[in-house]
């Protein structure tokens, strides 16, 4: 294996490793809504997911710019098949027949009040069938979205313009994945109002675009650290592979 073909592989394989595991952990911890204002003093509730999204999204628009539509789309799908997997197996373990010793010795918390520690772990990890279905639909729309007006929008630019292409496919894809996830998950399989989803997801989207707009620095931090571990003529090949679609 070449040094550029080898450097090009763990390239793929660390951003692939960073998008893998912060999308997964965004949609185990997503099921839990927080106050906005409790925590930053900003009105409205955001789920906890989006806190770490935007390290998805980054990575996202990173693999894009250097592996093309293809190299998004393709760790996406692994993703999607990985999340069910996991919920898979989180699933079954809130199944298990709890050991009697372990539910005798949780019977109180710290402060002496009853508690059912096997009920707690099912309530925390069995998000349901909604929130799964919602929370797959819409990162696979999102993805798809993402990878598609990122490629359109670099060929309509020439390859220029980089926050254009990464803060522009994410302000579209985000502003659909932050409702289709709500209105599947607490609507179609909920019990939400709409007006509860159009408030929450609301919330989520501006949150998201402005995390969009402060990681713009990154983006670009990101392409210098690359450009200089590929080399000038590397870096220019993969970006050439990646409008090309070829690359990985």
């Amino acid at each position: 294996m070449t040094s550029y073909a080898h450097k090009k592989q763990q390239l793929y394989l660390v951003l692939s490793g960073i998008f893998i595991v912060n999308a997964l952990l965004a949609e185990i911890i997503g099921v839990k809504i927080f106050s906005a204002d409790k925590l930053m003093g900003l009105p409205g509730n955001l789920t906890a997911g989006v806190l770490i999204w935007p390290v998805v999204f980054v990575t996202t628009d990173i693999i894009n710019e250097y592996f093309g539509k293809a190299g998004v789309l393709r760790i996406s799908y692994l993703t999607v098949a990985l999340i069910l997997f996991a919920f898979g197996v989180i699933y079954l373990t809130t199944i298990l027949p709890p050991a009697d010793f372990w539910l005798d010795v949780n019977k109180t918390d710290n402060q002496g009040r009853a508690f059912d520690i096997d009920f707690a772990y099912q309530s925390i990890f069995r998000q349901g069938l909604g929130i799964i279905t919602g929370s797959i639909i819409a990162f696979g729309v999102g993805q798809v979205l993402d990878a598609t007006i990122f490629a359109a929008i670099r060929r309509a630019t020439g390859g220029r313009y980089v926050w254009l292409r990464a803060t522009g496919s994410t302000l579209v894809s985000q502003l659909v994945d932050s409702f289709v996830v709500l209105f599947v998950a607490f609507y179609v399989f909920g019990n939400w109002t709409m007006d509860q989803v159009v408030s929450v997801a609301n919330t989520n989207y501006w949150y998201k675009f402005a995390m969009a707009i402060l990681l713009t620095p990154v983006i670009y931090l990101a392409h210098y650290l690359i450009d200089r571990y590929l080399g000038p003529e590397e870096t220019a090949e993969l970006q050439q592979e990646a409008v090309a679609d070829v690359s990985v």
